[in-house]
């Protein structure tokens, strides 16, 4: 289940990838349907199983502070950076950026937590650095293999996933993953509204083609994948299910070069083996932060 749906999450990033790029759908109409539907069926879902309290959590004053700061900087900050990156540069990029996260979750921890930096840690970081940039430079420093500003949203990516993570924790306590993400997702999505109306369909031709992509993304990348990832924390635990989510960039990766023709040299399959050993590492070693409690929501 955690690999189906993070196979699920890269193979959604190369669609999204054909509809900004060839269709000419806008990265931010795009969110706003993702998170708006995606958002409300969770909700659904919740109640079925949890009835009135998915409600009555809107009663403690603290909590609408938080749901407000996660859904607009961390659920709709994940998916929108994540997006940009894409639409500017290609889904297999954006997806190896993303992965840097656990590289910004160590910097935290080390400067505002004043954690000991352990070997593993200092591996993990050299890896990463190395991994992007072979990904970025494709062995030749003297031009890059993504746009600039590309590049820039996939980090931020990063960086939002990372405010994701450690932010997450304190909600999980206090409710459900499924409502958590269904709160998140509705409140992202308003948010997003203000910037692209979901009633402002772009201008393009809706060929079946079209239609068919958009629902994949919403409904098999966004809500079938976050239903499987989810679901795979009642039988592993968060750290096993982080490492088998390694699939997601390998299926970007895969599905970017085949049906995209998405260029991909030695030295980039080698930066993106280089990220992806840096984010195993992060996953088998031992956990000796809080903050890796919040891993369980460190998705897409």
């Amino acid at each position: 289940m955690a690999s189906s749906g993070a196979l699920l999450w890269g193979v959604s990033g190369t669609v999204a990838q054909h509809l900004f790029q060839q269709v000419h759908i806008p990265a931010a109409w795009l969110v706003t349907l993702r998170l708006m539907i995606s958002g409300a069926v969770f909700l659904l879902l919740s109640m079925r199983q949890e009835g009135s309290k998915v409600w009555k959590i809107w009663l403690d004053g603290k909590f609408i502070g938080q749901i407000l700061i996660f859904g607009v900087f961390g659920m709709l900050g994940v998916q929108f950076t994540y997006f940009a990156s894409i639409e500017s540069g290609n889904a297999a990029i954006a997806t190896l950026l993303q992965y840097l996260a656990p590289l910004f979750i160590l910097i935290y921890s080390i400067i505002w937590k004043k954690t000991r930096l352990f070997l593993m840690d200092f591996i993990g970081a050299v890896l990463a650095l190395a991994g992007t940039y072979f990904l970025l430079t494709g062995g030749d420093s003297s031009q890059l293999t993504v746009s600039p500003k590309g590049f820039i949203w996939g980090l931020m990516s990063g960086i939002s996933l990372a405010f994701y993570t450690l932010y997450s924790g304190p909600l999980l306590k206090r409710c459900s993953v499924q409502v958590i993400m269904g709160w998140g997702m509705l409140v992202g999505g308003a948010g997003m509204n203000l910037i692209h109306p979901i009633w402002a369909a772009p201008s393009i031709p809706w060929s079946p083609s079209t239609i068919g992509s958009i629902l994949f993304v919403v409904l098999l990348g966004t809500l079938a994948a976050f239903y499987l990832y989810i679901g795979s924390l009642r039988h592993i635990e968060p750290h096993e299910a982080s490492l088998l989510s390694c699939t997601e960039p390998i299926s970007a990766i895969i599905s970017s070069v085949i049906w995209l023709s998405v260029p991909f040299n030695y030295f980039q399959i080698l930066g993106a083996g280089l990220i992806v050993l840096m984010t195993i590492i992060v996953s088998i070693k031992p956990v000796k932060r809080s903050e890796s409690s919040a891993q369980e929501t460190s998705t897409l």
